[in-house]
């Protein structure tokens, strides 16, 4: 009997002590985070910062429109506790495998958390999916974001609503120094052409027209009529600078630039913007107010005055 006994005294130990390790890997366990873009990656470093692991799909450069998961990002989404992408359509390629994991993992379309009459839609009533275009939009998207992230009971309320304050109030101080800048353009200037049509909410915030060659989705096609249109357009209005974007081909641009010249109005390409990615990592443009304060110089150069860009 006391030999049962002692037996049994071993085997309830050994589970006690197993269902303790068991909840202290549990409770110590890095809760893995994947962004698709950078935008939604450095965000989520910022709100979350000591958290989580957070791992971006989308490397600098690359243009999420076209975007195609590798086996190696299927397996980053698979391992994911919590997943955020864009929304509306910027990942179009990823569709399918998202409705997949979203029966088994916290999946969230952070554009899409906003109120529907904040986000803009094109002519054929597509959803802009660029809202980090407007700081203030991104702003109240971040806000939005950072309380849904804090409804469960994975991280530190306290702690997330502290990084989420401190990053909310970086990010829209961003709005003051892009209107002092687009405010000193001349109104007649105040046209920015890019590849593709990013920069919608861009211009609603600071009342710039903006023209790109393709949609707001680089899976629209183009042809010669669309850029012959292009080109009578920048020469009636005279604009100065046009644009090409980190992750689009700038070939477009320069058939643009070279119609505008056949055509006698000298057009220059004003640098390059940031558009559907962010910059290298480990520089300013690396992160997500770096970047939005490199496009807004780069705008401003070129269009502030006639005299050719320093950023050519």
């Amino acid at each position: 009997m006391r030999l049962l006994f002692t037996k049994l005294s071993i085997v309830f130990g050994a589970w006690v002590i197993l269902g303790c390790s068991a909840k202290e890997t549990v409770e110590n366990q890095t809760i893995k985070v994947v962004a698709t873009t950078g935008m939604l990656g450095d965000a989520l470093e910022q709100l979350l910062s000591g958290q989580a692991e957070v791992i971006t799909l989308m490397k600098p450069g690359v243009d999420p429109h076209l975007f195609k998961a590798t086996q190696s990002d299927l397996k980053k989404l698979q391992e994911a506790d919590i997943i955020v992408y864009n929304g509306y359509f910027l990942e179009g390629k990823l569709g399918d495998v998202l409705s997949r994991l979203q029966r088994t993992k916290t999946i969230i379309a952070a554009a899409e958390l906003l109120p529907a009459d904040k986000i803009l839609t094109a002519e054929d009533q597509a959803e802009d999916p660029h809202i980090w275009m407007d700081p203030v939009l991104w702003a109240d998207m971040l806000e939005l974001l950072s309380d849904h992230l804090g409804s469960g009971n994975s991280f530190d309320a306290e702690i997330l609503r502290k990084n989420a304050n401190e990053y909310i109030k970086e990010v829209r101080e961003l709005d003051a120094y892009a209107k002092s800048k687009m405010d000193q353009i001349p109104a007649e200037q105040k046209i920015l052409i890019t590849a593709h049509d990013a920069f919608g909410y861009f211009g609603r915030r600071y009342s710039m027209e903006v023209r790109g060659l393709q949609g707001i989705s680089t899976l629209s096609e183009f042809g010669l009529r669309d850029v012959s249109n292009l080109v009578d357009y920048i020469v009636s209005q005279k604009v100065p600078a046009i644009y090409v974007e980190s992750s689009v081909s700038d070939r477009s641009i320069k058939a643009v630039v070279e119609g505008c010249k056949a055509k006698g109005h000298d057009v220059r390409i004003g640098g390059t913007l940031y558009s559907d990615a962010l910059g290298d990592t480990g520089t300013e443009e690396g992160r997500y107010v770096g970047m939005f304060i490199h496009n807004v110089d780069q705008i401003f150069r070129g269009l502030s005055s006639s005299t050719p860009s320093d950023h050519e």
